[in-house]
């Protein structure tokens, strides 16, 4: 079984689903709502844990209830705890209109640890940057044992941290924000140009594109809910480089797994098995 370590953010969602998303001040009603665990790390290892992967996830959590009950939830995924508690848990309060597209407000905790636990043997790593100091110890031991390190992009990536991954894979917001470029091609040239890995943008129903590599594009599909939709790219993404598949493989299987999930309302209990993919 392939061994990932994936390190960073765990959130414990609140979320709304509404006839539209808000443009404007004052009070907004709901249609239904679930509390349910989110992060782009959590809802990455969820989704490769549930692709068949053993997944350790390296995240910090509150000693609150809420820390307790996202540790739960994740237990209840088969997910290996490396946690770090203390502090605040982060939370996120969202809203999501009937084709999937959705609004955030985060709230990152607060007095959260900052050093992380030991590191485990792995065979792949995926990793965000919203635990640096966990982070940077993930991608030097990536470094050191010559396996794969995954990167995931968001906005405000420090270029220290992303120069450490094997493969950089931004969303075009977080390419736009790192490259201070606004036209996507040249975002992509001018971050490729400076970082010594792979280097790649997802942009939705506009699938991913490698530098000096492949145009994947995405797959057609009827969006219900597209939370956590790049997180679960780069968790099946990442699976897919362990089990030794070339970028264009491994991007095609990542924009299928996203896509899936997609057209399914829900949590973690709703992202794609293995099992579901085999018999399709």
């Amino acid at each position: 079984m392939i061994r990932l370590l994936v390190c960073g953010i765990s959130v414990m969602d609140y979320v709304h689903r509404v006839a539209a998303l808000p443009v404007s001040e004052g009070k907004h009603r709901s249609t239904s709502f679930e509390r349910i665990g989110g992060g782009c790390a959590a809802n990455a290892a969820v989704a490769a844990a549930r692709l068949g992967a053993e997944v350790t996830l390296m995240t910090r959590m509150g000693a609150d209830a809420t820390g307790d009950e996202l540790a739960g939830l994740l237990a209840g995924q088969n997910i290996v705890p490396a946690f770090a508690r203390g502090g605040r848990t982060p939370l996120s309060s969202v809203m999501v209109d009937p084709a999937g597209e959705r609004m955030i407000v985060n709230f990152p905790g607060a007095d959260l640890p900052d050093t992380p636990p030991d590191v485990p043997t792995f065979d792949a790593a995926l990793c965000d940057c919203r635990w640096p100091q966990a982070t940077e110890a993930v991608l030097r031991a990536a470094r050191a044992a010559g396996v794969p390190a995954v990167l995931d992009g968001e906005k405000y990536t420090p270029e220290s941290l992303a120069a450490l991954a094997s493969h950089v894979v931004f969303s075009a917001p977080g390419l736009r924000d790192f490259t201070g470029i606004d036209a996507l091609p040249q975002a992509l040239a001018d971050a490729a140009a400076r970082l010594p890995g792979r280097v790649a943008y997802t942009d939705g129903p506009n699938g991913v594109s490698w530098a000096d590599g492949p145009h994947i594009p995405a797959l057609r599909i009827a969006s219900v809910d597209t939370l956590g939709a790049g997180d679960v790219w780069h968790g099946a993404f990442t699976l897919a480089l362990a089990r030794g598949r070339d970028l264009t493989a491994a991007s095609t299987f990542a924009n299928h797994v996203a896509a899936t999930k997609c057209t399914r309302a829900g949590g973690w209990d709703q992202y794609p098995t293995h099992i579901e993919l085999e018999t399709e």
